[in-house]
């Protein structure tokens, strides 16, 4: 499903980086899109290609991060960032689901799905998904943070 070693480096502390990136760009895009008319239009299919590309960095990065959780020592912050990190791909199925909705609905000529309360529905809805999978993002990625570096940092430099 991908890799599991880059350059002789566990590939999830590095794929890991690509989520923290695509995701809010996900999450920006598709709020631009759902919220502003000519945004949405302009962006077209783009928003949920990006959605899909942000969408299939988290398998891919699970993968190898279930290859080095079975090479590291099993502490109750792996066990937390690995918790929170099964909730990453749920949020990112429905913020490319909601992605794909939005580009699909600028398609629509319904007058009545065009109206204010579409607009506010799916406004709505791209908010909140997009929100959630940030936050479920940088909460995994802050609990693998204090899983790597708890008690393997000082403040005082080296001498």
């Amino acid at each position: 499903m991908g890799p599991t070693k880059i350059q002789g480096l566990p590939a999830h502390v590095l794929l890991v980086h690509l989520v923290l990136a695509a995701v809010p760009i996900a999450a920006l895009v598709l709020v631009a899109a759902a919220l502003w008319p000519a945004a949405g239009r302009r962006l077209g299919v783009i928003t949920p290609v990006i959605a899909l590309g942000a969408l299939l960095t988290v398998p891919v990065t699970t993968h190898a991060g279930k290859w080095l959780q079975a090479r590291v020592i099993n502490t109750p912050l792996i066990r937390k960032h690995v918790a929170l990190g099964k909730g990453v791909l749920p949020w990112m199925i429905g913020l490319f689901v909601i992605a794909l909705l939005v580009w699909l609905w600028e398609r629509t000529d319904s007058a009545a799905l065009h109206g204010t309360l579409g607009r506010i529905v799916v406004g709505v809805l791209a908010v909140a998904i997009s929100v959630g999978a940030v936050q479920q993002v940088v909460r995994t990625g802050e609990a693998g943070s204090r899983a790597l570096w708890t008690h393997n940092f000082t403040s005082q430099p080296a001498k």
